[in-house]
């Protein structure tokens, strides 16, 4: 299994410092239909030559624009629609992260909930080093654990093909968990920024454990479902044998060919890295999603308001420990956006989503497409500038 690295995109030109911040954007009609941007994704999903490409804009607390173009599976006819769904990657992480700020709000964890404390049944078996590793280091990714997804015994799918792991993913995960937290720490926890898919398969753990119930369930019931994300599920995406949904799409021969993956239990990441990896969802209901964090004072389509209290999000927005990675987000600084900004990209090899968060401006831009690779990534930030260029102009 290839180790998931975070692809933090450059973002050039649009997304990088340069439009003058301060002006407010033009008020959105409540209750407006999105507005329609195919032709400009199906300009950059032409020049990329992606088989599909989707983009929204969040803008004043609803979707002022969305869009999907190009086919679900390169060679076919099959178009994509607005309601297909896409892989978020390790756009999952704040999703977890989310979830974990709900038990804390609940008195059910805490910020500084240890290892040992949470997961005592493993505590004799951890590593010394690793037992007063923290909640927020593991969603910061200061807890010591190396970038490598695997365990030293080996590659995860490997691992589970010879029942080494579990294939149910509650079990997987802890069964993965008493592998990784036995292991020396590749750094002192809390000395260094490491990004790693360990740390969020560990906090998915820590809840499961609160709850009694599979990481799946909890962030279905807790989230999806409140916020009306219909299409949001795990792993790839359709039907094996059909072509119901968008395929995945892998580069081979130095990138010069498309080889579309047909859905199946291997099709993505394994379950023991879900909760860091594994979400997919349609264009708009990310936009869903993603307005909690645009505006986190109060969302009016939640009908209860948002999912947290304003200083949750507040500590999941803010990086703790020195660097720019807080609680599944990494937090920049753009002109555009009148300061801060929250992004975070995701790929399991074979697709690629990012988000670009404007809080300040109560904004946000999006994009997601079918395939993995530099291309995929390029795509994807030349839609997202296209979007703050046309409906976010200073």
């Amino acid at each position: 299994m290839q180790r998931r690295r975070f692809l933090a995109t450059a973002c050039a030109g649009i997304l990088a410092p340069g439009l003058a911040p301060g002006r407010g954007l033009a008020p959105a009609a409540e209750g407006s239909q999105p507005a329609d941007v195919d032709s400009m994704l199906e300009s950059i999903r032409k020049a990329h030559d992606l088989p599909a490409l989707a983009g929204a804009v969040i803008k004043e607390g609803r979707t002022a624009a969305a869009g999907a173009v190009g086919v679900r599976k390169y060679g076919d006819k099959t178009p994509v629609t607005l309601n297909d769904q896409f892989h978020l990657g390790s756009c999952t992480k704040s999703m977890t992260a989310t979830l974990a700020g709900m038990f804390i709000e609940e008195g059910k964890l805490r910020w500084d909930s240890t290892l040992a404390e949470t997961l005592p049944a493993m505590a004799a078996k951890m590593h010394p080093d690793l037992r007063a590793v923290t909640l927020e280091q593991l969603l910061q990714h200061r807890s010591g654990q190396t970038e490598d997804s695997d365990p030293a015994a080996g590659p995860l799918w490997k691992l589970i093909d010879e029942k080494k792991l579990p294939n149910e993913p509650r079990q997987q995960r802890a069964a993965y968990a008493e592998m990784i937290l036995a292991e020396e720490p590749a750094s002192k926890p809390g000395s260094t920024y490491e990004y790693s898919n360990r740390n969020y398969a560990l906090a998915g753990v820590i809840l499961e454990s609160i709850a009694d119930k599979p990481w799946e369930e909890l962030i279905t019931e807790r989230l999806f479902r409140p916020l009306g994300m219909k299409t949001a599920g795990f792993g790839a995406m359709g039907t094996p044998g059909k072509i119901d949904q968008p395929w995945q799409h892998q580069m081979a021969f130095f990138g010069l060919v498309r080889l579309p993956v047909e859905p199946g239990p291997k099709a993505d990441n394994p379950p023991a890295i879900g909760p860091g990896a594994t979400v997919h969802c349609s264009i708009g209901d990310w936009t869903k999603y993603l307005r909690c964090h645009v505006r986190p004072k109060g969302d009016g389509a939640l009908p209860k308001g948002n999912l947290l209290k304003p200083e949750t999000y507040r500590r999941l927005h803010t990086p703790s420990f020195g660097g720019n990675y807080a609680g599944g987000w990494r937090v920049l600084h753009r002109a555009w956006a009148g300061g801060r900004v929250l992004t975070h990209s995701g790929s399991n090899t074979m697709n690629f989503a990012v988000a670009w968060l404007a809080p300040l401006r109560d904004c946000a831009v999006l994009a997601m497409t079918n395939q993995g690779g530099p291309q995929a990534a390029e795509a994807c930030d030349e839609v997202c500038s296209g979007l703050i260029v046309k409906f976010l102009k200073p």
